[in-house]
This record gives structure tokens, C-alpha cells and sequence, in this order.
């Protein structure tokens, strides 16, 4: 009889999840800890190389609790999209298309947002103010550029 194995999670799960639990903590995790919050029967190992391997990509930082590690994500979740982005987007070399192709592909409300992100951004450097302002709680609301 054929050995059957449980089905493959799709890529970057397992590092979602981690993050998901490290983004709902109140202070800095240890793999034990992220075990626990997962309630999955993840070995501790797994938890700690996926902890590893995110604290290389930059998306955690670390500091020394007892023998191990306790970790802190660097950034929240749309931060962490943004940065994903924006690496895809360094790995071209034609970045005109790349970002002619992606434009070309959001809906008419995503456009709009991103026509007036592109304006405060402008304006925020004429003006010496902290670019985003306004899509960090201004106009559009709090969240309003994560939540499509």
C-alpha cells in the first residue's frame, strides 16, 4: 500500500503564520512561545529555522532571551507587503514595464489611490512634510492602503 503523505502548504505559509502571531503579541516571542500561539503540532525546530530564516530576510529582529532567541517583527503587514514589492521590483532590470504592467492591472479604486498617494508624496516633499501622511489617517482614513 502507497505511503500517503499530507498535502504541501503552499509557499510562505508557515512564515505568514509565524508573522500573524508575532504581529498579535504584545512584546517579542521565542519559538516555544509562537509554538504555543500557532497551536499547531509544529515542532519547535520548524518554528525556529522559519524564526531563522525571517530574521535573514530582515522581516524579525532578535535579542537574547536565556539560551535562545525572543523575536520582534520589523515591520507591520502592509510595511512587509511594500518591502516584498519593492524587492520584485529591484530583481528587473526593465523597470518601466514592470510598473507600466503593474499600473495597468489595479482596479479604477486602487488607480485613484495610487494617483493620490503619488500627489501627497509630491506635496509632502515641496512642503518638507513626512511623505504618506494623508494615507496613514488622513483623507482616505486609517488602514485605507492596506485594505484592498
Amino acid at each position: 500500500m502507497p505511503e500517503t503523505h499530507p498535502a504541501r502548504r503552499p509557499p510562505g505559509e508557515l512564515e505568514a503564520s509565524v508573522l500573524a502571531a508575532l504581529w498579535a503579541a504584545e512584546g517579542p516571542l521565542t519559538p516555544a512561545d509562537v509554538q504555543r500561539e500557532l497551536g499547531s503540532a509544529l515542532a519547535r525546530t520548524t518554528v525556529t529555522t522559519i524564526l531563522a530564516r525571517l530574521h535573514d530576510k530582515g522581516a524579525v529582529s532578535r535579542t537574547k532571551s536565556g539560551r535562545g532567541y525572543a523575536y520582534t517583527p520589523t515591520q507591520d503587514s502592509p510595511g512587509l507587503a511594500a518591502r516584498r514589492m519593492r524587492s520584485e521590483l529591484d530583481k528587473e532590470e526593465d523597470r518601466e514595464t514592470v510598473l507600466a504592467r503593474f499600473v495597468s492591472q489595479l482596479s479604477t479604486d486602487d488607480e485613484q489611490l495610487l494617483r493620490a498617494l503619488l500627489e501627497d508624496a509630491d506635496s509632502a516633499v515641496e512642503g518638507g512634510a513626512e511623505p504618506g501622511a494623508r494615507a496613514q489617517g488622513g483623507e482616505n482614513g486609517p488602514g485605507r492602503a492596506g485594505s484592498r
